[in-house]
């Protein structure tokens, strides 16, 4: 039987505090979570500015991309290894810096007319750390926040994470408008910022549960993985096709901020819920989200009208700081203590191999039926997350 995470009233707010903390950790690792993606998120459009002035075609920025979101897949698990026996701060630290120069070295291709090919393979060196950093960063947050506080901690972090991309594409069209080289500089060095500021970490405040060396696929934790590729999907699919969708109801490619500006907006407003709210939602509650999450992708996918595929982005950008937020709270209870790292980087591969699979499936096929590609991937996951819900509980009724 799968273990969902076994927290059957989800209000973790009424445990006590294990000692009163330091705010100004917490308020650096704030800004290291934030910071550290902002060349992620910016990437898009800085990738095709750089693109542009190299070979005069925006969409080599893509090929950039792609190289980026693959070697990260690709170097998640490797990497978080190489750390294992390591400070976690430190070896952060160390992943940032790489990063930094690899970017670095695109800026300069870019400055000095390069062969294209040479920016694609130094984008791929970027991406190789950027699972793994993750994995550490949130690994560290808990030396630096006790459990009662994570979930409003988690949410926190999700808004300044969905600001950072909202934010992101925007400076970084801003500054391409000076010169795309230096646009890219500087969204670089704003990505160092986390090697600078990443608190060293004391002891941990979330407690061990009995997997001292379990394995980091067992079936709970792919269960919760899968969950995560299939939302992720789901929002770039609603991203990537923006523009097809702004056509598709007779509308200028430049309204693609139809869609996409209520589902940051959205998801914004559900990272403020999460931290208002702290508490770790019941195993039922998020059955209920994961539906929320589906309806919203078939609005998109079938709704007749611009209205509905609104309300669809709307829907699926409110449910996704919940979301996110449990599958972190409840990957820190099912992981190995040892291996957390190692699991959070695979929480952050699971949500690139979601945006590859929406990409293929965008490439392939028409936008109709990519978007039914996706929401089937949505139903079928969360099938199979209210089965399984169901079965624990029948389980434990009938222990007792």
């Amino acid at each position: 039987m799968t273990d969902l995470g076994a927290q059957p009233s989800g209000d973790i707010a009424s445990e006590p505090l294990d000692r009163p903390l330091s705010r100004w950790p917490l308020l650096r690792w704030f800004a290291s979570s934030a910071t550290l993606n902002v060349p992620q998120a910016s990437a898009p459009v800085a990738f095709s500015l750089v693109a542009l002035g190299v070979m005069g075609d925006a969409r080599g920025g893509a090929a950039m991309i792609l190289a980026m979101t693959l070697a990260q897949v690709a170097g998640a698990i490797p990497i978080t290894r190489l750390g294992r026996n390591r400070s976690a701060a430190t070896f952060l630290r160390l992943l940032v810096a790489f990063r930094t120069l690899a970017l670095a070295a695109v800026v300069l291709c870019a400055h000095y007319q390069a062969p294209f090919a040479l920016l694609v393979v130094f984008a791929a060196v970027a991406g190789l750390v950027n699972g793994a950093a993750f994995g550490y960063l949130r690994a560290l947050l808990n030396h630096f926040t006790p459990p009662s506080h994570l979930p409003r901690t988690l949410g926190i972090a999700a808004t300044l994470n969905e600001l950072t991309f909202v934010l992101g594409p925007v400076v970084a069209s801003a500054l391409g408008a000076v010169s795309p080289v230096f646009a890219l500089l500087a969204l670089t060095l704003l990505g160092a910022i986390p090697a600078l500021l990443v608190p060293q970490a004391g002891e941990s405040h979330v407690e061990d549960v009995p997997h001292a060396e379990g394995s980091v696929l067992s079936p709970s934790i792919l269960l919760w993985l899968a969950c995560a590729a299939a939302g992720s999907s789901t929002v770039a699919a609603i991203e990537i096709g923006a523009v097809a969708l702004a056509l598709k109801f007779g509308y200028p490619p430049t309204l693609a901020i139809l869609f996409t500006v209520p589902l940051c907006l959205a998801s914004v407003a559900g990272g403020i819920w999460v931290s208002v709210r702290n508490r770790m939602v019941s195993s039922r509650a998020v059955v209920l989200l994961l539906c929320v999450l589906t309806l919203g992708a078939a609005l998109a996918a079938l709704g007749p009208s611009l209205a509905t595929t609104v309300v669809g982005a709307i829907l699926i950008g409110l449910v996704l700081a919940p979301l996110g937020t449990y599958y972190s709270l409840v990957l820190d209870r099912l992981a190995p203590p040892r291996r957390r790292p190692e699991v959070f980087a695979l929480l952050r591969t699971s949500s690139a191999i979601g945006i590859i699979f929406a990409s293929a499936v965008l490439t392939a096929a028409s936008l109709s039926s990519a978007l039914i590609v996706v929401t089937a991937t949505m139903f079928a996951v969360t099938l199979t997350v209210g089965v399984a819900t169901l079965r624990r509980r029948t389980g434990a009724v009938n222990q007792a």
